[in-house]
This record gives C-alpha cells, structure tokens and sequence, in this order.
C-alpha cells in the first residue's frame, strides 16, 4: 500500500486553491473545473469542489467541517517561511520548538484546516526525517 494523497472538500476551491499554491510555492494541477492536485516532493494534496461530494456518496463530506486534522509541509527553514507568509493567511501558532524536536508554525486555510509548517531540528528530529 502506498499513501498518496490527502483530499479536502472545499466551498470556495479557488480561494482554497490560492491559499495552497501560496504556502507550497507550487502551481495547481486543474484536473478538472472542480478538482485540483498540488503536487509537492513527499505527497499530492487534493481539492475538491463540494460538487465532487455526489460522485461518491451525497452527504458523505462537508467542507469546513474539519478540527481533527493538521496538514503538515515539511520546510527547510521554518522562520523564513512564517516570516513569508504571516501577513499573507490566518496565523494560529508562531515558530516554537515542539517536545519530539520540530520547530513548528500554524496557520489556517480559508475553510478552517489548520495547516502546519516544521522544520526539524533536534538531531533526533533530522534523523527521523533523513531520507524521506
């Protein structure tokens, strides 16, 4: 089994879509007018429109909805990019160092998700992500 991606059910994709071409520094990949693929090395983030909802099963997702899921990039320097972005999204959380040795910063996407950015920087930090 190989993860792939992570799909969020937007109301208004395109502001989405802005927001995560902001943060990644990547350019959306339109599969259709209403579902989108952003593309980063590690993994793809999937949106979708809510009319993509009744393709599966009508109900079955609801944008906005979400409080139990942080999306995390990975970053080379933590500082720098919240320094990029923090007048640019919603701030939830500015750089701190994180007890499992991540410097991590939040911020939210225009529907609610939290969104986080790390950069590891304990040695046991960096040694868990060599490689990935």
């Amino acid at each position: 089994m190989k993860f792939v991606s992570t799909r969020l059910v937007a109301a208004d994709i395109k502001a989405m879509v802005g927001f995560y071409e902001q943060v990644t520094g990547q350019t959306a990949n339109w599969l259709a007018p209403v579902f989108v693929e952003i593309t980063t090395p590690g993994a793809t983030l999937a949106i979708g429109s809510i009319e993509t909802v009744t393709v599966f099963q009508p109900g079955s997702a609801e944008p906005g909805a979400n409080r139990s899921a942080i999306i995390e990039f990975q970053v080379d320097d933590v500082d720098a990019e919240f320094a990029r972005l923090k007048d640019k999204v919603e701030v939830v959380q500015a750089p701190k160092l994180m007890p499992w040795g991540n410097k991590a910063a939040q911020f939210r996407d225009p529907e609610g998700t939290l969104v986080g950015l790390f950069t590891p920087v304990t040695e046991a930090a960096q040694d868990r992500f060599a490689g990935r």
